[in-house]
């Protein structure tokens, strides 16, 4: 998804990126994020924990699709991404799954 997303113009950064890669802390991709202004998005519940528990990371975008081939999801993103992107501008947590974007707050 970080690669489409640069592709389309957008500045985005997978945890591959970082100098830990995908063993990265948490904590220090929320630290990143932070720093970075950008937006976590995850299917990963611990950063769900730590938003509501703590408020970080700032903006957090849930995929909460279950187990879904790459393509789908691709596509799925792509069909909902003004509207991801619509949300973002008024809320800090959006949850994509397979029906329907959830706004949380």
């Amino acid at each position: 998804m970080a690669l489409w997303l640069s592709e389309t113009g957008h500045d985005a950064k997978h945890t591959l990126d970082l100098p830990a890669g995908n063993r990265t802390p948490d904590a220090e991709v929320i630290a990143c994020a932070s720093r970075e202004q950008r937006i976590v998005v995850t299917k990963d519940d611990d950063f769900v924990q730590s938003f509501l528990l703590a408020g970080q990371p700032s903006s957090l975008l849930l995929v909460a699709t279950g187990n879904i081939a790459n393509a789908e999801l691709e596509m799925l993103v792509r069909r909902n991404f003004a509207r991801i992107e619509a949300a973002f501008g008024m809320h800090r947590f959006v949850e994509l799954n397979r029906d329907a974007l959830v706004i949380h707050e």
